[in-house]
């Protein structure tokens, strides 16, 4: 569905898109680099308000959040597009095409998460393909929502402007955001966009709502001890409890680079946990991912695969009585 978007400025018949930090400039006709965003008769458009391409119950360990209501599922839901040019992207079938889909009018949707609350459903989980440039449909969506006992989770690449941000983030309760690396090279030549602006998102986001971290390691790119220990320690500098996802890069789309060993993913593992208190792994079959208190070691979660028991029943330790940052 085509429909008015948000956060756009006309100068000399330019139209200029400042949802993210691309800041796309556009002729009559032209898309933005996310291919979503269409300036058409003096106005911006984005062409996937409320289409959606994949629709399923996800365990929210999936997302992955680990520190956000373990053991339940979320109604997760994606569209088209992106504004990375990821040459490993997973889901490059619906990112970076123009999949089958089915329009869905926020209420609807909105309805089918509520209908599923009875099964463990804790909301929507906007992800697959990158719901900031599902601006228009997430923000109706979350708005609407905002007292209908859901939770509106983002899993997102990080790279949208402040402003847009910070008028979405009163409404969502959750976000995993993907920091690809912790260098502006990597960005540039592989992502097609910039780390400090990603930063500043997670920063920004820290502050208003639960926030997970995941960093996809690609043997030889961005998974050396050096930029591990840097980028841990950024994140230790907003919030040394925010817990780092470690995934596992396989070759995919693009890249065709050997899946990075899984003793390379251990030791960047052993790395980030120099700084950070909770450090976890994925893309890595039978690995340990419990979750234990900081300070005594004393077990709080058991994952085995998505199977889950938690064994708190408030954000506490109930052996030292310390303070976990999760939300159960």
């Amino acid at each position: 569905m085509k429909k008015e978007g948000k956060y756009y400025t006309t100068q000399d018949n330019l139209i200029s898109c400042n949802l993210c930090p691309h800041n796309c400039k556009l002729n009559e006709g032209q898309h933005g680099i996310c291919g979503i965003r269409e300036a058409s008769e003096g106005s911006l458009y984005t062409l996937n308000y409320g289409e959606i391409s994949s629709i399923g119950l996800d365990p929210i360990e999936k997302k992955p959040l680990f520190h956000f209501k373990p053991g339940k599922i979320v109604l997760s839901v994606g569209s088209f597009g992106c504004n990375f040019s990821c040459s490993f992207c997973q889901n490059y079938s619906i990112s970076k095409n123009l999949p089958k889909t089915q329009y869905v009018a926020p209420e609807a949707l909105i309805d089918e998460a509520g209908s599923r609350i009875s099964d463990g459903n804790v909301g929507i989980a906007f992800t697959y393909n990158e719901p900031s440039i599902w601006y228009e449909y997430v923000y109706d969506v979350a708005q609407l929502c905002s007292d209908k006992n859901l939770d509106m989770i983002l899993v997102t690449n990080g790279y949208i402007n402040l402003e847009p941000l910070k008028d979405l983030l009163p409404y969502i309760s959750a976000m995993n955001i993907d920091l690809k690396a912790f260098n502006n090279h990597y960005y540039r030549t592989v992502c097609g966009g910039d780390v400090d602006s990603v930063l500043n998102t997670i920063s920004t986001a820290d502050s208003k709502c639960h926030v997970e971290i995941t960093t996809l390691l690609v043997n030889g790119y961005n998974d050396s001890d050096e930029e591990v220990k840097g980028l841990s320690k950024k994140l230790s500098e907003i919030n040394k409890s925010m817990p780092l996802h470690l995934s596992r890069y396989y070759p995919t789309y693009k890249m065709d680079a050997p899946a990075t060993p899984i003793d390379r993913v251990i030791s960047c593992r052993d790395v980030a946990k120099k700084y950070l208190q909770y450090v976890y792994v994925g893309n890595i079959a039978n690995v340990e991912n419990n979750t234990y208190c900081h300070k005594c070691n004393n077990l709080l979660i058991e994952r085995t695969a998505y199977d889950v028991n938690v064994y708190i029943k408030e954000p506490i330790c109930p052996k030292c009585s310390e303070k976990i940052n999760i939300i159960l």
